[in-house]
């Protein structure tokens, strides 16, 4: 049995897909035999830069998990004494989430000091190199963070080759994919889906999901929504998730176009116990993605079994093969517009469903947990 720390996300933060990955990661670990805890933030993002509503949970803290609510993300006398106290642990394994450059100081030093112990083997799940969004200094900040690190599990293969660029070295590295969220809950009927969100079984859905920023494409999406090529089908596009961005460029577009009668604006955030009906109620979840590593949204699709159409950017295209569990399309609105149009006027839903099936075979834990282990080991 191992020692296991996971400084990320957790509660009580709210259940975004940090929070929700590292959660679920944690119990992977416990289910296997092993010892685990979670450093999570006391302060994770200051208000003025949090784009959302609030960044804490109002669901009750998940059950047999030790949760340390420790770090507080701009405080540099904090990062000490909480490196300190994860070095006393004297874990196997460190596993650090790293996503965003802001965090690359206050992640680093936490990680370099908890190694000093010389038993403790530090290793990075990195769901970005750069962000989506890059902004001055993120170059600097990487490299910082990077060399605080003993391996690491990339979720893509974009991600893995990027981190080649930056991090050439010897270190152990690794490629897993992203595996599936089957945490949110059994799969529920279309009836019961739709009743819960209160929708009309007259009309076939579609599905955006997730955080609104402006890498996503709901732009993209809202245009291919008023393609002519779309205006015979039954169709309503739910738009699920809270805008962590301005929402008047969407407005703007829902105007000018008059879609207001083909789309449900569900836009605020979705409780986990909510995630279900969204995804059970739709006959395909679109990800018109301008930029993309990999995406959680893609593993809740899989869990409950929905096809999609994605774009061929980062690594949608290999997490979603072509015609085998979705469309791919490029990433404008005419392409959008003719995928979705394709999936329904060719009634691909029975096909493609079946892939999926076959397809979210791949996305394991177990899988993932063990190449946390493999990178952890040093290598000869």
């Amino acid at each position: 049995m191992a020692k296991i720390i996971i400084l990320g996300s957790a509660y009580p933060l709210r259940a975004g897909g940090l929070t929700t990955f590292n959660e679920r990661l944690a119990q992977e670990f416990q289910d296997l035999g092993h010892e685990v805890i979670i450093y999570t933030f006391s302060l994770q993002y200051p208000s003025l830069f949090f784009p959302g509503k609030t960044q804490y949970a109002i669901r009750p803290a998940p059950k047999a998990i030790n949760i340390k609510v420790r770090v507080n993300s701009i405080n540099p006398f904090n990062w000490i004494k909480v490196g300190y106290e994860i070095k006393r642990e004297n874990a196997d394994m460190l596993i650090v989430r790293y996503w965003i450059p802001f965090m690359a100081p206050c992640l680093g030093t936490i990680a370099g000091i908890a190694r000093k112990n010389r038993k403790t083997r530090v290793v990075t799940i990195a769901d970005n190199i750069l962000p989506h969004e890059k902004r001055v200094g993120d170059n600097l900040l990487t490299r910082y963070y990077l060399k605080k690190s003993d391996g690491y599990v990339t979720l893509s293969k974009s991600v893995l080759k990027e981190l080649e660029e930056f991090e050439p070295g010897n270190k152990p590295r690794i490629y897993s994919p992203h595996p599936l969220y089957d945490n949110f809950g059994d799969k529920i009927s279309r009836e019961e889906a739709l009743s819960k969100l209160k929708l009309s079984p007259d009309y076939k859905y579609i599905l955006f999901f997730g955080f609104i920023r402006e890498y996503k494409g709901l732009d993209i999406l809202l245009e291919a929504m008023g393609d002519p090529i779309l205006d015979d089908l039954p169709l309503k596009l739910i738009v699920a998730g809270e805008y962590y961005s301005s929402d008047q460029e969407y407005v703007k577009i829902i105007r000018e176009k008059s879609l207001s009668n083909k789309l449900v604006m569900h836009t605020h955030f979705i409780s986990n116990e909510k995630v279900a009906a969204y995804f059970c109620a739709s006959d395909l979840v679109v990800q018109p993605y301008k930029d993309a590593s990999q995406s959680g949204v893609t593993q809740v699709a899989y869990h409950y079994g929905v096809p999609m159409v994605v774009t061929n950017v980062g690594a949608l295209p290999e997490m979603v093969p072509h015609m085998v569990s979705g469309i791919v399309v490029k990433p404008d609105a005419k392409s959008v517009a003719n995928g979705i149009f394709r999936f329904f006027n060719k009634n691909l839903s029975a096909e493609l469903r079946k892939g999926v099936e076959n397809q979210k075979k791949r996305f394991s834990w177990k899988e993932l947990v063990d190449a946390l282990f493999f990178v952890s080991k040093p290598q000869s």
